[in-house]
């Protein structure tokens, strides 16, 4: 089992100084529109791994990667990324962290100028690609653990303004990938926590400010058909 503490778009001042509300949590994951340098001090002071996707207020963080000598590429020349140095940057990839598989899709639907920000038509070809890597990890390792967005899926959990409407190709995505978990942020619940819901068989769950997970990896459950 492997606790998660999952943090997006409010800092919470509570936690940042009373670290033991946390739980010890073996992995933190962040859902987007949250300062780095608040990112960066959890990661710190907790001494956990941190993968993140972006959210809309958030800096653009695409184009940035790794070459063999592991060197941070930019436009082919070095640059340094602005998340936290070790930190694992998910938006449209399937990566492993604290004994867990995890997908990142990260932004919204376009309503503004500004990076991170989609059609629709651009999300459906960024999930379908993401998809595509997930069931081709998938048939060599195992099933997904956890998939994390900044928006939430059309019609779960979203508001009817432009700003934070839900995205429809989320549906398609976790009905091919089946995560056991969706954690997304986007839509502030303003004090009051709004209940967990279902998509076929995977837990949505709104973690604006901050919520902890147990979380039972892939190589722990039995597969869909009990084996």
């Amino acid at each position: 089992m492997v606790r998660v503490l999952a943090v997006s778009d409010e800092v919470d001042e509570m936690l940042r100084h009373d670290l033991e509300a946390a739980g010890s949590p073996d992995l933190l994951v962040a859902c987007g529109d949250l300062p780095f340098d608040y990112l960066r001090e959890l990661m710190e002071r907790l001494s956990v791994p941190l993968v993140f996707v972006p959210g809309n207020h958030d800096p653009d963080v695409a184009g940035y990667r790794v070459s063999r000598q592991g060197l941070t590429l930019r436009a082919g020349l070095p640059a340094d990324p602005p998340w936290p140095a070790g930190a694992v940057n998910a938006d449209g990839k399937v990566v492993s962290a604290g004994g867990l598989t995890i997908a990142g899709l990260g932004g919204c639907l376009r309503y503004s100028e500004g990076p991170n920000q989609y059609t629709d038509a651009q999300f459906r070809r960024r999930a379908s690609r993401l998809a595509t890597a997930e069931r081709w990890r998938r048939r060599r390792h195992g099933r997904l653990d956890l998939l994390l967005t900044h928006a939430p899926p059309k019609g779960i959990g979203d508001l009817d303004d432009p700003a934070h409407r839900g995205v429809d190709a989320l549906h398609r995505l976790v009905s091919r990938t089946r995560p056991q978990w969706l954690l997304h942020g986007h839509v502030h619940p303003y004090g009051d926590r709004p209940a967990d819901a279902t998509l076929g068989t995977t837990t949505v769950c709104n973690v604006v400010g901050w919520r902890l997970f147990d979380v039972r990896a892939s190589d722990e459950r039995p597969g869909p058909d009990g084996a």
